[in-house]
């Protein structure tokens, strides 16, 4: 079973972060550049939450808030899941799923290393699921030829 870190040198290793004192639109404007639906949000260098598109529909939309007044910090999700390195794809996605999360940032030592979505933890392991498949058509193929 692969590790965090060897998704992590397989993907784009952008880390889309925030402050917590940006508004909310400046994160979804920002959400919406990256393409990606969550960001890390941090201040002198920590990591202490994080903003999903979830959080804006939820904590924003649905409480009559307008984007540009309301800050980061108003919606984000303080207290923040991760992961390290040296978990595995499989930790992660009982994690995830456990969990009902979409990313997952990646700290070692507390320094922030990466963030890690559902669909990356799906992908590895389809992707692990074909080099198996592959390695027992191998396997079999030397088989019947001996």
């Amino acid at each position: 079973m692969s590790t965090v870190a060897t998704l992590l040198k397989q993907k784009n290793s952008d880390i889309w972060r925030i402050s917590p004192e940006k508004s909310v639109f400046d994160a979804i404007k920002l959400m919406d550049e990256k393409g990606v639906g969550a960001l890390l949000v941090v201040q002198n260098n920590s990591l202490v939450g994080i903003v999903s598109e979830r959080d804006y529909a939820r904590k924003v939309i649905l409480k009559g808030k307008t984007s540009k007044e309301t800050r980061v910090t108003e919606i984000m999700t303080r207290q923040v899941l991760y992961v390290t390195p040296d978990h595995t794809i499989n930790d992660c996605m009982v994690l995830m799923t456990g969990k009902r999360i979409r990313h997952l940032p990646v700290l070692q030592e507390d320094d922030l290393v990466g963030i890690i979505s559902l669909g990356d933890v799906v992908e590895e392991i389809i992707r692990e699921q074909k080099s198996k498949i592959k390695e027992l058509e191998n396997y079999i193929s030397w088989e019947e030829n001996y």
